[in-house]
């Protein structure tokens, strides 16, 4: 009967160990979430965030850019199509 005792008592203590493992666990999770964040809050203090008129005058250039390649594009297309009309009419 003692040995009886002493296996539910050693169950018991053993339960005990993993719920407190758990707890540990998931408060160890918990402080990996916060840590992230503070980190993250130190990383983004670190940016250098660029002024409006450098964001204004990037926006054009990208935007003249854009139109430059859509001309280019354009044309290149009419070239194409006027080199395969002249081809299907057998013109010289």
């Amino acid at each position: 009967m003692a040995k009886d005792k002493k296996d539910a008592e050693l169950a018991v203590s053993e339960k005990k160990e993993k719920k407190g493992k758990e707890k540990e666990s998931s408060k160890k999770q918990q402080g990996k979430i916060a840590k992230w964040f503070k980190d993250l809050r130190m990383e983004l203090k670190k940016v250098v965030w660029p002024t409006k008129q450098v964001v204004i005058n990037n926006s054009i250039v990208v935007f003249a850019a854009m139109l430059g390649f859509a001309a280019f594009t354009f044309l290149l297309d009419q070239g194409f199509l006027w080199l395969f009309e002249l081809a299907i009419s057998g013109k010289s």
